[in-house]
């Protein structure tokens, strides 16, 4: 059986390939490539495709991915391959590529949040951002200080580790950076922090039974319970505190 990828192109329905089937996926848009180009890519650290106990190479739809925006990159904008390595570096911390002479980006979708065709196949989610703190602050609008406020009123942290943040940090500091140009500093917020932790409390109570089947239908919808309480969620609060609001902006 065969399945189609984004571009339209046939691939076995098996999770891997192996290296010729990558060659007949590949060749059709990029006629010069050969096995020995995939390998030396590899050998580059472009690519990583896992290893067989036999020692033979299987690589996902991810690492074909990868290879098209490299083989890309290399005929539309003659980039060497460091710099092509540096994009790849930057996509996998669920960034933009850097723009000519700049550095990364932050998806916009994320913070409102171009890459060369393929890199969807293989860009991580939002969700799975990993910014620097220096970054992190840039793309919110934030001062170091503010930051360390937002840390030690538990508004948001650095993922396990320390090094980096992810995408809900950023949403959580572009969002107290605008409401600080009204006032409000992070010490008001605490009531936010502590209603989300009830409200995950809550949840944790609805989807706690879907969680514990173990198995892949329930954990999707578990997710999808997530996402449409989430949302609910929000709707109520926002319309709970404009109607509070409400006659008292009408005296």
């Amino acid at each position: 059986m065969t399945a189609r990828t984004a571009d339209g192109s046939s691939v076995p329905s098996r999770a891997f390939l192996s290296i010729g089937e990558v060659l007949t996926q590949l060749r059709p848009d990029f006629p010069d490539v050969t096995i020995s180009k995939i390998r030396f890519l590899e050998d580059e650290g472009l690519v990583k495709p896992e290893r067989t106990t036999s020692g033979y190479r299987k690589f996902s739809r991810e690492d074909v991915g990868r290879l098209r925006y490299v083989l890309t990159a290399q005929r539309d904008q003659y980039l060497p391959l460091r710099v092509i390595k540096e994009h790849l570096e930057a996509i996998d911390r669920g960034l933009e590529p850097p723009a000519s002479g700049g550095g990364p980006r932050v998806p916009r979708a994320l913070v409102a949040a171009e890459g060369l065709p393929g890199a969807e196949t293989f860009r991580p989610d939002v969700s799975e951002v990993r910014l620097s703190r220096r970054e992190l602050l840039d793309a919110a609008g934030l001062d170091e200080d503010q930051l360390q406020q937002l840390e030690q009123y538990g508004l948001l942290a650095p993922r396990p580790g320390g090094s980096h943040y992810d995408g809900d940090a950023l949403v959580v500091a572009k969002t107290v950076a605008e409401m600080a140009r009204f006032g409000i500093e992070a010490r008001h917020l605490r009531p936010f922090k502590a209603a989300a932790d009830r409200e995950v409390g809550l949840l944790e109570q609805v989807v706690t039974p879907l969680v514990r089947q173990r198995n892949p239908e329930a954990r999707a919808r578990a997710e999808e319970v997530v996402r449409e309480l989430a949302a609910l969620s929000v709707k109520l609060h926002s319309t709970l505190v404009r109607a509070g609001l409400g006659p008292g902006l009408r005296r």
